[in-house]
């Protein structure tokens, strides 16, 4: 699947540069997250590519 949009993956901050890193995003209500996806894993959206729909 193809996406123009930056690859976005709920990952842990697990790093200890993590607080101060730009692609971490800390949501209202919700645990902070990494933007970034680990190398070589599908991209998030991938299972959506086969899903057909019923006109």
């Amino acid at each position: 699947m193809t996406s123009a949009e930056p690859d976005l993956a709920y990952t842990e901050q697990a790093f200890p540069e993590c607080p101060a890193c730009m692609h971490r995003v800390e949501p209202e209500g919700a645990p902070p997250f990494c933007t970034l996806r680990p190398a070589g894993t599908a991209h998030p959206f991938a299972a959506l590519a086969g899903l057909v729909l019923p006109e």
